[in-house]
């Protein structure tokens, strides 16, 4: 037997097998576009989406042999969501969390019921990244589509209910929709009614854990399952992520590196003077604790952007030794902090400002700068982002003492060195940058009882691959730097205002 992890990212999937063990036996993944059909939208074609997960479980499900998955469990990005009717067919893309069309909607559920009643109900802070502003938009620039949607499904949802079970949205998912309560863990008619939508046009709220059904026979035969398969309620990425990092107790903290680089620490509850700092909290995927939440979403897009338009030759160099292109780029920067600091705002900035009007900037260019010096200060930029992130966590009363890194990015051991020294904490690796598909896999064997409890599932799945440590003078040389880095945010604001006017 197995157990399947399903993550639903922003720019790819990844399906994976795990064996009892945690050890990976089959896994396959598919990049999908992130369509920018004007300035500032960013959004998914669902159906390409479900087509390319498709063809990961058929991928995966040829290559386990005798040990076919018995229960599957989902992870995806917050946020996104999809309009269906009743018989499944897709009314409209998914925009995503980074699109930004909809400020004049998230500015009038502000309006309507203010920042600090939206965090008391919610534990976010007001954003456009948020699923119900979203669904304002196409009430004031396409009413059809509220008037034809059975469901409005983010995606571990969405994918569920093409595997054929009742659309079911596990809490933390919920959180991150802007009309969930968590206290009473149900949507909030309070928030439904400001964002005009109907209780019944949403998922049903569960937690994290549960089984919701099973795909039908039929169905699973074409996708290759061998067996009966339970499926299994997941969670948003980044709490999924923490989950399958072992990050389950006050003090630890996960550091999520793909498309966007997100923190998330383990706390009991949302505190009112989070909202200060723009940090959002809302329900682990482990059951009884929280997740509060800080970040970019600029994050791993940085370097996917930066080997797009600049690093022609790296491609090559990775192209004609079979490298990966990722590593050869990170690899051409040498072992001492760099004079260039870059502010990582190319969707806006992260979420300790949330000024959408921030954008990217560089400065310490001069003839001398090199390829190499971008890079370092990519990493490094990103890396400030994060220690901001952690004091002003700290400031709000929740403690982080030691770091997990996850994701595409954790596989770069001098990016994550980089990362212990500006942090100036230590900055652990698992044995899979997967974590958010073995996370959603451990939840599906707890349901049906391969582990008793999370706490044993993690002992006995999650393993360290290394632990990296501060250096003392690199530190040092860093925490100077981080002032300038923040100083340099607050110098701007005027002119990224001035220019958000002139637009």
């Amino acid at each position: 037997m197995s157990l399947m992890g399903i993550d639903v990212g922003t720019t790819g999937c990844k399906v994976v097998a795990f064996d009892e063990t945690g050890a990976v036996l089959a896994q396959a993944s598919r990049e999908y576009p992130l369509l920018s059909p004007n300035p500032g939208w960013y959004e998914l074609d669902p159906e390409q989406v479900w087509s390319f997960v498709c063809e990961c479980l058929r991928a995966v499900n040829a290559q386990l042999g005798h040990d076919p998955v018995t229960a599957l469990s989902l992870s995806s990005q917050g946020e996104a969501m999809t309009p269906v009717t009743k018989d499944g067919r897709v009314l409209a893309n998914s925009p995503v969390s980074s699109d930004r069309r909809n400020g004049l909607q998230t500015a009038e559920m502000e309006a309507a019921l203010g920042r600090e009643r939206i965090f008391e109900l919610t534990g976010q802070t007001m954003s456009t990244v948020y699923t119900l502003p979203k669904i304002l938009w196409w009430r004031d620039n396409a009413p059809e589509i509220l008037d034809e949607a059975w469901k409005f499904l983010c995606y571990v949802d969405f994918v569920a209910f093409k595997l054929g079970v009742e659309p079911v949205i596990d809490y933390s998912m919920a959180g991150r929709t802007l009309a969930f309560d968590y206290r009473t863990e149900d949507w909030s008619d309070e928030l439904l009614a400001a964002g005009h939508i109907r209780r019944d046009q949403l998922a049903k709220p569960r937690p994290s854990g549960e089984i919701i059904g099973e795909i039908p026979r039929k169905l699973a035969a074409e996708l290759g399952f061998n067996a009966s398969v339970k499926v299994v309620t997941g969670g948003h990425d980044q709490p999924a992520g923490a989950l399958g990092a072992g990050v389950l107790q006050p003090g630890a903290a996960m550091l999520a590196i793909g498309t966007t680089e997100a923190l998330g620490a383990v706390t009991e509850r949302p505190r009112m003077q989070m909202l200060d700092y723009n940090v959002c909290c809302y329900h682990h995927a482990a059951s009884g604790s929280f997740i509060a939440l800080s970040g970019n979403q600029t994050g791993g897009r940085l370097l996917r952007w930066y080997r797009d338009e600049l690093a022609a030759a790296e491609r090559a160099i990775a192209a004609e030794t079979g490298r990966d292109v990722y590593d050869v780029i990170v690899e051409q920067i040498d072992d001492a902090p760099g004079d260039m600091i870059l502010l990582p705002y190319f969707v806006g900035s992260g979420m300790l400002h949330d000024d959408p009007s921030a954008s990217g900037v560089a400065i310490g260019l001069d003839f001398d700068s090199k390829r190499a010096d971008i890079v370092r200060a990519i990493l490094e930029g990103l890396t400030y982002e994060v220690a901001l992130c952690i004091r002003s966590l700290n400031q709000t009363g929740v403690e982080v003492n030691r770091i997990t890194a996850i994701g595409g990015g954790s596989r770069s051991d001098r990016w994550m060195q980089i990362k212990s020294d500006i942090t100036n904490l230590p900055v652990s690796v698992i044995h899979t940058s997967e974590a958010a598909s073995l996370g959603v896999a451990m939840l599906a064997g707890c349901a049906t009882g391969v582990y008793s409890s999370l706490e044993e599932a993690a002992a006995q799945l999650i393993k360290t691959r290394k632990t990296f440590y501060p250096r003392a003078d690199r530190a040092a040389r860093y925490q100077r730097q981080l002032t300038i880095f923040a100083d340099l945010y607050t110098a701007l604001r005027p002119i990224y205002a001035a220019m958000a006017a002139d637009a």
